[in-house]
């Protein structure tokens, strides 16, 4: 590799990374206008495996725009990123796949306890397709894959009786 390929590589790895961020962010603070902004035109996401739906990026923000509703605090970690630049017509970089771990932990609304530690904390895996396009990297599928969720204590269902 050039000089010139290896640093437009960093500077590619340094735009995905803050798609993801910005991704994470506009969930969080409830920015549905800036989450549909940051899928491209076809862009779809998928959160069956949390309880969610699966659809284009409009359908899924007013779909997290009722739901988030449930959870006032909400902070996504995403970590341990792995990135891997593919090829889209026979152009080197103009797709990426980036899977990341996630925990995110939230809080009920409506809990009058008066304490603001998180009452429901879930984890799991991403994975985002981007693409490049002429605005600027873009996501083409999100999945989330849940693989564990906990609830307080308080927030858990009653043992059925008999």
């Amino acid at each position: 590799m050039t000089q010139r390929v290896e640093l437009a590589t960093v500077m590619d790895r340094f735009a995905v990374d803050g798609l993801v961020t910005e991704y994470a962010v506009a969930v969080d603070d409830g920015d549905w206008e800036g989450y549909r902004d940051l899928f491209a035109p076809a862009g779809r996401a998928d959160y069956r495996s949390a309880g969610g739906i699966e659809g284009d990026a409009d359908q899924v923000a007013g779909w997290l725009s009722q739901n988030m509703e449930l959870f006032p605090m909400r902070q996504h970690l995403i970590v341990n990123r792995r990135v891997r630049f593919d090829l889209l017509e026979q152009d080197t970089g103009d797709t990426a796949r980036i899977q990341a771990d996630y925990i995110n932990p939230m809080r009920f609304a409506g809990d009058d306890s008066g304490s603001t530690a998180p009452d429901f904390v879930c984890g799991g895996r991403y994975a985002f397709a981007l693409v490049r396009t002429y605005d600027g990297w873009r996501l083409r599928e999100v999945v989330v894959q849940e693989k564990w969720r906990r609830t307080s204590p308080a927030r858990q269902e009653p043992a059925a009786t008999t």
